[in-house]
């Protein structure tokens, strides 16, 4: 999936979200009137754009239309969930009736304010048995405080994609699996230049690509939130040890200011001129669709492609890693939630609808039956990522009423703490959970 992972498209949708709960009306679920096989015609709003995606999205619209011939589908892409928001607030007749969005840290929000439509009353007509067809942890991001409101549609999993060459040439026989192996690897592999570099082994702070507090967090066991839902983040060692592993390899590879400079030499995130692309960094923290890109790129060096290494003392844990993906749902506003359902049922549960669109935009299949199907045509490298997929220890940050604006503060605290301007990291971290709880009460 050709999109930014950045924080700031989603702190604008939580604000948008927020005057949700009481704008959002319609029928959903048992309430829904409208006949499904009756001819009709409904919205999709998706945010894809790349012509591929674009492609691959409307064959699985074709594959619906013939399997559904009384229900004509009118394609909207290009959304993102600021534009998703203001048209869920407006109304109308001219609003999406399906709808989707690649933040999966919205979903609290998402639920909690009545933004997209109740899905356990379709899912129960249905008849769908949820825990046989979607992974343990797509399940838990398409739902909050016991309220599903979206189904998972395809999913991104993060590995850790690396230079054999450069490998080859440093003596290093195989991918690490620790987190002290990554650190000593990543020494080895970077090579200075004058005042800045030749490479670096991976490029460890956190404005770097992909390199972000919640995908670091994915190599340790932890929980964002205790029992009670307050902030657990100052009370679980976990996060201490990442912040501390993190800052130590800034430190170890050159220093905040130097790493820095040398990322700004860096080509686009999204284009050939990728600095793993390049051979600028020879470990990158990324997910499944960088295989893909990198071969598009045609980088003169084969390709690793292996699980992120894990915390020292959770080696057993080995092959879990971080988990995101694509949500599906109904507007609550549309009049044709019936048939809206057909086509989330169809493009989030028929094994060969996701097997077909996951080839097509090269994103890991979101179903059990999908994950294992002989019709997946990928190469051979892409495995590790159905494999991390499927990993009962892989993770993704949980729910929470005000979206990923918790995430957020995080962040915010690791770019402060990772440039050395914050001296105490558990004072740090004390203030930043009381920040979190503070905005989660107020969201409430």
């Amino acid at each position: 999936m050709l999109r930014n992972r950045r924080f700031a498209a989603s702190a604008v949708a939580v604000a948008a979200i927020s005057v949700l709960a009481t704008s959002c009306t319609g029928q959903s679920g048992a309430d829904a009137s409208d006949d499904p096989n009756a001819k009709t015609s409904i919205t999709f709003w998706h945010g894809w754009s790349a012509p591929a995606e674009v492609k691959a999205i409307q064959e699985n619209i074709d594959r619906f239309e013939k399997a559904h011939p009384n229900i004509t589908v009118n394609v909207v892409g290009n959304i993102n969930d600021d534009k998703l928001n203001q048209a869920l607030r407006a109304g109308g007749s001219k609003g999406p009736d399906v709808v989707s969005s690649f933040t999966t840290s919205n979903v609290g929000k998402f639920c909690s304010s009545g933004a997209f439509a109740d899905l356990a009353p379709f899912i129960e007509k249905s008849r769908l048995d949820l825990e046989k067809t979607f992974p343990k942890v797509l399940l838990e991001y398409t739902r909050f405080e016991g309220k599903r409101c979206a189904l998972p549609l395809l999913s991104d999993a993060y590995g850790l994609y690396y230079n054999k060459d450069a490998f080859k040439e440093a003596g290093i026989a195989s991918p690490p699996k620790t987190m002290s192996e990554l650190a000593s690897v990543a020494k080895k592999l970077t090579k200075t230049k004058g005042g800045s570099y030749e490479q670096v082994g991976l490029m460890p702070t956190y404005h770097g690509y992909e390199t972000v507090v919640d995908h670091y967090m994915s190599s340790w066991d932890h929980a964002y939130f205790d029992k009670d839902g307050k902030s657990n983040i100052a009370k679980d060692p976990a996060f201490a040890k990442m912040f501390t592993y993190q800052k130590k390899l800034v430190d170890d590879l050159g220093g905040y200011q130097k790493l820095e400079k040398f990322r700004s030499t860096f080509g686009d995130e999204w284009g050939s001129k990728h600095p793993f692309h390049t051979g600028q960094v020879a470990m990158q923290l990324d997910g499944e669709w960088r295989l893909g890109m990198a071969e598009d790129a045609k980088v003169p060096f084969e390709i690793g492609v292996a699980p992120m290494p894990v915390a020292d003392d959770e080696a057993d844990s080995y092959g879990k890693g971080f988990l995101s993906g694509t949500i599906m749902g109904i507007a609550p506003q549309s009049k044709k939630q019936n048939a809206a359902w057909e086509l989330v049922k169809y493009m989030t549960t028929d094994t060969e609808a996701v097997v077909q669109f996951a080839n097509g935009i090269r994103n890991v299949p979101s179903t059990l039956d999908a994950l294992t199907s002989p019709g997946l045509k990928f190469d051979p490298r892409f495995k590790t990522f159905l494999d991390i997929a499927q990993h009962p220890k892989s993770s993704t940050p949980p729910a929470a009423v005000n979206g990923s604006t918790y995430q957020q503060t995080l962040q915010d605290f690791g770019f402060q703490y990772e440039q050395g301007k914050v001296k105490d990291l558990q004072a740090g971290l004390e203030k930043t959970a009381q920040q979190i709880d503070r905005d989660i009460e107020q969201a409430q």
